[in-house]
């Protein structure tokens, strides 16, 4: 920050939105490479980023650099990390419904692994061990049945989970025999995920213990916890770091007598605070007696968590980030919706006028990778800031790529 104006990666973000245009997605890339460095140090090289958090190829090339692994949910993401040239052993498949053509393409690549969420999935790795006689590496994924404290939509490893093997029905034990006696399979390891944005590294802990426990019988070489960590999205939040995240979980294996190279997948952890979302401000609408809207040219299509989730931001000027935030104003979105909120209590300064860059901290996460085009609104671009020089990695899209797809005389 100088004389007030905010910087990334020595880029000031008011010239880059004069550049680049708003809304603009700005990532710190040296950021982003120290959270990959720190993850490997925790986990190890088979530590892999959850690409779901934000994948382009220049991110996938990125965290290749620095060593991890990626982890791939939808044969679109693995498209896009082969297309950036990760070495497909590098990859790890996952997804509660993974189709065939998604699984041949993955098993024609050379995944490295693939994780079973399912008996319809060892059905499915039958047909394709038939077909074409691969016998892929895959982990299994148990269901500790572990409640992290954290939004509904974000539980995943709860018994009630359209994801993975229950452990207390029995039905990952089930999988497991299954898979070992099968020749379509070579069962390398167990995985497990609780959920998202959990800040508590004992529910990471307990989660190792049931699932060491569940696995300790079938003697596997690897042990994955999945991702989950949370990060403070306000002021009043904190969270583990990684590397405290990592100390918690290794404690917690080693103590449950785990000899298995125990691995993660961190991709929020990483991702998230690495950027900011630069909005230009078009509209101030105060209602006397009841609140002051701020309308940015951006929303809900470049970030719905407010929206699922009732996720919380924080807001600063661009121009004077070290100014008194004393106003108190609802920053809204462009959108046809009452709901597109971004941030429902923000701190301004009291000077905030139309033309103003708005910076949204933590939004490296979850806001391009979940972007939508509603209202036909063009995605915005991605630019990566490191020693005073940014360069774009995701072009911003025009009104012709929305009718990429249209068949005009349809």
């Amino acid at each position: 920050m100088s004389h007030g104006r905010l910087s990334i990666g020595g880029c000031d973000l008011v010239e880059l939105a004069a550049v680049h245009g708003t809304p603009l997605f700005v990532y710190d890339e040296q950021h982003l490479r120290n959270r990959c460095r720190e993850a490997v140090a925790a986990f190890g090289p088979d530590v892999a980023y959850a690409s779901k958090a934000f994948l382009c190829i220049a991110m996938a090339r990125l965290v290749h650099a620095e060593g991890l692994c990626l982890d791939v949910s939808t044969g679109g993401e693995l498209h896009v990390a082969l297309a950036a040239g990760v070495p497909a052993d590098r990859l790890v498949l996952h997804g509660n419904n993974k189709s065939m053509d998604e699984l041949r393409r993955a098993v024609a690549a050379g995944v490295g692994r693939i994780v079973v969420d399912s008996f319809d999935e060892l059905d499915r790795l039958d047909a394709l061990n038939a077909e074409t006689g691969a016998r892929p590496r895959v982990l299994l994924r148990f269901t500790p049945g572990v409640e992290a404290h954290t939004h509904t939509y974000l539980v995943t490893g709860a018994d009630d989970s359209k994801f993975g093997f229950t452990v207390s029905t029995g039905a990952a034990a089930a999988a497991m025999e299954r898979a070992r006696a099968s020749a379509s399979v070579e069962v390398v390891g167990v995985h497990s995920h609780i959920g998202s944005q959990v800040f508590e590294a004992s529910s990471f802990a307990k989660a190792a213990a049931v699932i060491a426990e569940a696995a300790a019988p079938f003697e596997v070489q690897e042990i994955s916890m999945g991702g989950g960590l949370g990060v403070p999205y306000l002021s009043t939040e904190s969270a583990p770091t990684i590397t405290e995240w990592g100390a918690a979980v290794q404690q917690a294996c080693r103590s449950a007598g785990v000899t298995a190279r125990v691995t993660a997948e961190p991709g929020r952890s990483i991702a998230a605070t690495a950027a900011v979302t630069l909005y230009a401000v078009g509209t101030i609408k105060p209602i006397e007696g009841v609140r002051t809207y701020v309308a940015v040219d951006g929303g809900m299509s470049d970030n719905p968590r407010p929206i699922l989730y009732g996720s919380g931001y924080e807001a600063f000027l661009a121009r004077s980030a070290d100014a008194p935030r004393t106003m108190a104003v609802t920053v809204v979105g462009k959108h046809c919706e009452s709901g597109d909120t971004l941030v429902r209590d923000a701190m301004v300064p009291p000077d905030i006028t139309v033309g103003d860059i708005l910076a949204m901290p933590v939004t490296g996460a979850y806001g391009h990778s979940m972007g939508s085009n509603y209202n036909k609104v063009p995605r915005p671009a991605v630019v990566f800031a490191a020693g005073g020089e940014a360069r774009v990695v995701v072009r911003r899209e025009t009104y012709d790529d929305l009718l990429a797809c249209e068949l005009p005389d349809a």
